[in-house]
């Protein structure tokens, strides 16, 4: 029994030895981090902002690479399946928390892939073109109600954080209103200042510097307290369709079979990165809100809210076009 529990124990110790020797070698080539999305939108946004920061403190090269599409699904496929030891991806909440509703996917959000650091949200913003002859949410309720299935609303995919909280305005508002889902903000956005399109939900990132220049018009926010960028525009409860909270949100996850020892370290590392000024500067800039939590909180938060969108998704009757 004495050898037996000895024998255990001189395991144990070479395997903490082992995740950390693992840990300290570690990076030992550039890192990848996936991106669901476009260039120009707001997941790109918020993993440049933490890339840019996060290879000094590394010491390897940290390469942001964009696969759209699928609502953010084909980045986060491609990272549940990498066996490099050196891939991650910026998680958003469409990829992690909805789309396992909606659609059926190659990996499972909560088995394949680990939460390892909590990044922050920002708030969805319902905006429309200037072609558009509304200045108020109301004012776009009155129009959609005279001619049903006449407006457009562009989002950056099927099952997006812009497709729920469209698909919940519709049902607030009794208004009907026709989805043509993007490979990303970026291309929604140039139809929508364009006119292609009339309105969309999109994230503060993607759309705070269309609203500077007076590209497009926001009519409000989709969070419970106004924005301090956007502090003239209302919340949609203030506007008077109260009950719809939407904000989009984001954190590194990798694959579920990285050592624990490898999870802290980038764990660690991101948060420096979040605490640095330049970063904040950064993220305040686009609206975002950082939010720190560790490790276990964020992996309790992300089973809160997988929990929370089946049930909206269930009670808003949202199905993919």
């Amino acid at each position: 029994m004495k050898r037996t529990l000895m024998a255990a124990m001189a395991a144990g110790l070479l395997a903490l030895g082992a995740g950390t020797a693992q840990a300290q070698d570690w990076p030992a080539r550039p890192i990848k981090i996936y991106v669901g999305s476009a260039p120009g939108g707001g997941t790109d946004a918020m993993a440049r902002a933490v890339a840019d920061r996060l290879g000094p403190l590394l010491k390897q090269p940290v390469v942001v690479d964009n696969r759209p599409g699928a609502s953010n699904t084909l980045a986060a496929d491609a990272t549940a399946k990498s066996t490099d030891g050196h891939t991650m991806v910026m998680g958003v909440v469409t990829a992690h928390a909805i789309a396992p509703h909606l659609l059926k996917l190659n990996y499972d959000s909560n088995r394949d892939l680990v939460p390892v650091a909590f990044v922050g949200a920002v708030p969805n913003v319902l905006v429309v073109s200037n072609s558009v002859p509304a200045d108020s949410v109301q004012s776009l309720v009155k129009l959609a109600k005279q001619e049903p299935g006449k407006l457009n609303y562009a989002t950056s995919g099927a099952g997006s954080t812009q497709h729920i909280a469209a698909e919940m305005f519709k049902d607030a508002a009794a208004v009907d209103l026709v989805h043509v889902p993007y490979k990303g903000s970026g291309p929604a956005l140039i139809d929508l200042v364009g006119g292609q399109v009339q309105l969309s939900f999109d994230t503060m990132p993607s759309v705070i510097g269309q609203i500077r220049n007076n590209k497009v018009r926001a009519l409000a926010v989709t969070t419970p307290k106004r924005n301090p960028q956007l502090p003239n525009v209302p919340t949609l409860a203030e506007a008077g369709v109260p009950g719809i909270e939407m904000s989009a949100w984001y954190g590194i996850y990798m694959p579920a079979a990285t050592p624990k020892a490898v999870q802290d370290k980038v764990h660690d590392a991101v948060n420096q990165v979040l605490a640095m000024p330049e970063t904040k500067t950064r993220l305040d800039a686009i609206g975002a809100e950082i939010t720190p939590m560790t490790q276990a909180q964020f992996a309790q938060f992300h089973a809160a809210e997988y929990k929370r969108f089946g049930e909206v998704i269930k009670k808003n009757h949202i199905k993919l076009d």
